[in-house]
């Protein structure tokens, strides 16, 4: 059986990785003010950064029924026996629910909808996982089970210099919102059954990133780091903070079998603001996302 995963941008897997695992992407798409959205593949980080300093009014959509339906037919006409299409949390989008209305139309005998409850990285582990299996000829049913399992296994943690940009999105709650905002704390975040939940507030962003690394290296059933492990630290325009945070957790991770350092897409950008720096963590027997 041939099994074609499809997943969405904000994944935030770098392209040549999705491309050798044969990941289909569908992109999200961005807002600058009154004019048209875009996908957000063609919308660079430098932009976002930009506009947002700027104050310009940046909104975000979720991909549609109809690139869905796209892809989807593509990838039965090429061959694929069945579909995979894994995607951001449906709590934080609609992507999912334009997926499964494509599904429906498209074929729902086989093509299977999968909401990662997750984000970033959280999801791209779960895609690659599935990619994984699809290319050692695994069933659909098989592929869908590699990808929740490797979903369910994910820690997904960052960090931002204000809450205000997820306070516009609503993709918190204007109380949580506050953490952000009285005496310039850095909020520590996470992604837990597909919701943003503030976890702690800590007053610098050197000791934000700090807190990172033991968070992250906490989540794992062997804190001692002697089991394998995969990694990836996200970014919105601060790669050197980025950086120092890879290096601290991988010092303390000798069994860490894959690292991914990316800048996030403004689908996500928009909502988590400049400055911020997130870190995923997935262990497994193995230390690769298909487990």
């Amino acid at each position: 059986m041939t099994v074609s995963v499809v997943t969405d941008s904000t994944a935030y897997i770098p392209p040549e990785r999705a491309g050798s695992h044969g990941l289909r992407v569908v992109p999200l798409h961005v807002r600058l003010d009154e004019a048209d959205s875009r996908p957000e593949t063609v919308f660079t980080p430098e932009e976002l950064t930009a506009a947002l300093e700027s104050g310009r009014r940046v909104t975000t959509s979720g991909a549609t029924v109809p690139e869905f339906v796209r892809v989807y037919r593509d990838a039965l006409s090429a061959g694929a026996d069945g579909v995979l299409s894994i995607h951001l949390s449906g709590e934080l989008s609609g992507t999912c629910d334009a997926a499964r209305v494509a599904a429906r139309e498209v074929d729902p005998d086989r093509i299977r909808v999968l909401d990662s409850r997750s984000a970033a990285m959280g999801l791209g582990f779960a895609a690659l996982a599935a990619a994984a299996r699809a290319a050692r000829g695994a069933s659909l049913p098989e592929v869908a089970a590699a990808a929740e399992r490797t979903a369910r296994r994910v820690t997904v943690l960052f960090s931002v210099q204000t809450m205000e940009y997820l306070r516009r999105g609503g993709r918190i709650g204007a109380g949580a919102a506050l953490l952000g905002t009285a005496l310039a704390v850095k909020p520590l975040l996470r992604v837990r059954a597909g919701l943003i939940e503030a976890t702690e507030k800590v007053r610098t962003t050197g000791r934000a990133l700090s807190r990172l690394e033991e968070l992250a290296v906490g989540a794992l059933p062997d804190p001692v780091g002697s089991e394998p492990v995969a990694l990836a630290v996200h970014h919105l325009a601060a790669p050197r903070r980025a950086e120092a945070l890879a290096r601290s957790v991988l010092a303390r991770l000798p069994a860490c079998s894959d690292c991914v350092i990316s800048e996030i897409g403004p689908t996500v950008g928009a909502h988590v603001g400049p400055g911020a720096v997130g870190v995923v963590v997935l262990p497994g027997e193995q230390g690769a996302p298909d487990a």
